[in-house]
């Protein structure tokens, strides 16, 4: 009897969240570890489908870097990033479409509708979804067709995802002329999140969140402001992959976005473990 009342108590405690999110949109960003992983693919995508038929909106994102590199090497085709962009010439942006658009986000789709969820998979350029400007160079390196992003479709988006479908989106963009754009997925989940004035916006990672030592689980910030950010990138605290996250989440804050999270996507049900509970497992980014 007592496991069952443990239950009982967990479902309450997530009721007023429920409540408060219910009819909101949630734009999830899932990539890193998590998608080599099957047991928590299964997992988060349980915590997606768990959100839509309790009431909510979730959009979901997502990357493929180690099976675009993977196609790559079978290719010979060696992978060049700058500052964590991927250098994208024509051969590589065909494998990243390829890899993104036709693998990966149909695997989603159909994992998702396994589950009784009613999955539909998207890239830019479907609906003019993500229009997309070739983006300037990084350090003095022309990027190829690495995307900027110029508008998003929220039309077609609020209309499927305030039905009874949930939006799995390929970080592919499209250009006035036909063309394809390579874009980072971080940076199209918080476009998407500020497009759609969405409550949450949530960035599924490799670590537990931000830290104040990036070696010292114990320095997690289970709520960090932009201030908090800013001093942390400006002492160098703040690098690599963590740096588009951060900047995302700040630039969504800014343009109205509710909260950003960043969650530990390697831990059972990061989702519901940081929005239906009182303490949450990773860092909450403020204003």
């Amino acid at each position: 009897m007592q496991k069952y009342i443990e239950r009982a108590n967990v479902l309450i405690e997530a009721l007023p969240y429920i409540q408060r999110l219910f009819g909101k949109t949630i734009v999830i960003k899932y990539g890193g570890a998590a998608m080599t992983n099957e047991d928590l693919t299964q997992k988060i995508l349980e915590d997606v489908t768990l959100l839509k038929f309790v009431g909510m909106n979730p959009i979901l994102v997502h990357g493929g870097g180690p099976d675009i590199n993977h196609m790559l090497d079978s290719l010979d085709i060696k992978p060049k990033f700058v500052d964590g962009l991927r250098v994208t010439d024509d051969a590589t942006m065909e494998v990243v479409q390829m890899v993104l658009t036709g693998k990966i986000n149909k695997e989603i789709v159909a994992r998702l509708n396994g589950m009784g969820a009613g999955a539909i998979g998207l890239c830019g350029i479907d609906g003019n979804i993500i229009k997309a400007v070739k983006a300037p160079p990084k350090n003095g390196v022309d990027l190829g067709n690495v995307g900027q992003i110029v508008s998003i479709n929220t039309d077609l988006l609020n209309t499927l995802a305030h039905d009874q479908y949930i939006p799995v989106i390929a970080p592919v963009g499209t250009g006035d002329h036909g063309e394809s754009y390579n874009i980072n997925a971080d940076t199209v989940a918080g476009a998407i999140a500020t497009a759609l004035k969405a409550e949450k916006l949530i960035f599924l990672t490799d670590t537990d969140g931000v830290r104040t030592k990036e070696d010292d689980p114990e320095s997690l910030l289970y709520v960090a402001s932009k201030t908090d950010i800013l001093n942390m990138i400006d002492e160098g605290k703040i690098t690599g992959g963590m740096l588009p996250k951060v900047s995302s989440c700040l630039s969504a804050i800014e343009k109205g976005v509710g909260r950003a999270h960043i969650l530990n996507g390697t831990i059972p049900h990061p989702i519901i473990l940081e929005i239906f509970t009182d303490s949450g497992i990773g860092t909450m980014v403020t204003g």
